[in-house]
């Protein structure tokens, strides 16, 4: 935000003002004005407001599991109920082979992990901003914080429910190799990619609640057009392989499996993909603070 700093003791020539006192007269008063045009995402800031976005990121865990029985095991049974179910529709019935004769429970897991922490990141990132109208128009923060307090609230969840990925390696045998150092790294750029999506669908849901209804649906069709999720990406058709490879999940789904089961990462495609996703941060957070300073007028 723009800031000035005027005197209340100053006054036109030819205005006559009532008398005041002596330090009211000097004590400068700091006017905040929204920004204009485009801007670039001001780090400084978020970073002196990261108590406040730790604050928001325990708002949002609390929230989702209040009064609920489970609680933070819905992290949890969720990939662990969409693996069965995917274990019996795609393994048993459709005859859908896995990777390097990988048990299918374990290699549809690993797939659904970071897509569920991605899906839920960018759900609840596209949604946080309508939902937090009350706190907008009170008080002045970064309004990046709300998108970016969403996805960080996923990102417990994940590392919740990252814990049965574990225990399936141990039942079924599998120690991880080297690769499994690629994982924060791999998380990071799946991270980055929701920050961005979700940024994005926040501000576009604010001025179009449409989104409110297209955002479920995205996220299904993206995710069948993730085929990396359940399948193994050697069963994709040639022609379809550099089609797929636009989509920057595909590559980082398959990379964070073979990071955590002891595969042969793809550089190229990891590559394009972490291309990928800092372009999608940059065009969620400019056009986000684009049209930030509407948000109180219209939410």
């Amino acid at each position: 935000m723009n800031s000035e700093v005027e005197y209340p003791g100053a006054r036109a020539p030819g205005v006559s003002v009532g008398r005041q006192p002596e330090d009211a007269a000097r004590r400068p008063v700091t006017l905040i004005r929204p920004p204009r045009g485009w801007q670039m995402v001001d780090v400084a800031e978020l970073w002196r407001s990261r108590e406040l976005l730790y604050f928001l990121i325990w708002r949002d865990v609390k929230v989702r599991y209040k009064q609920t029985l489970l609680g933070a095991a819905w992290a949890v049974l969720q990939p662990g109920l969409m693996m069965v179910v995917f274990t019996i529709f795609f393994s048993r019935l459709a005859k859908v082979p896995s990777a390097d004769n990988l048990p299918y429970p374990i290699f549809v897991y690993a797939g659904l992990l970071p897509w569920t922490f991605f899906a839920t990141a960018v759900a609840n990132a596209g949604t946080s901003v309508v939902n937090s109208e009350r706190l907008i128009s009170k008080i002045y923060f970064p309004r990046l914080a709300i998108p970016f307090a969403a996805v960080g609230a996923s990102l417990v969840d994940f590392a919740i429910a990252f814990g049965l990925l574990i225990g399936l390696m141990i039942f079924y045998g599998i120690a991880p190799g080297p690769q499994i150092l690629l994982v924060p790294v791999l998380c990071f750029g799946i991270m980055l990619l929701a920050l961005g999506v979700g940024t994005l669908l926040a501000a576009l849901n604010v001025a179009y609640r449409d989104f409110r209804y297209v955002i479920p649906f995205l996220v299904q069709v993206w995710m069948f057009a993730t085929p990396t999720v359940y399948m193994d990406p050697g069963q994709v058709g040639s022609r379809y392989k550099n089609l797929l490879a636009l989509n920057p999940m595909t590559g980082l789904i398959a990379a964070f499996r073979e990071a955590c089961l002891g595969g042969a990462v793809d550089w190229r495609h990891v590559a394009v993909s972490g291309l990928a996703c800092v372009m999608m941060l940059v065009v969620g957070c400019f056009y986000f603070r684009r049209v930030e300073r509407h948000f109180a007028d219209i939410i």
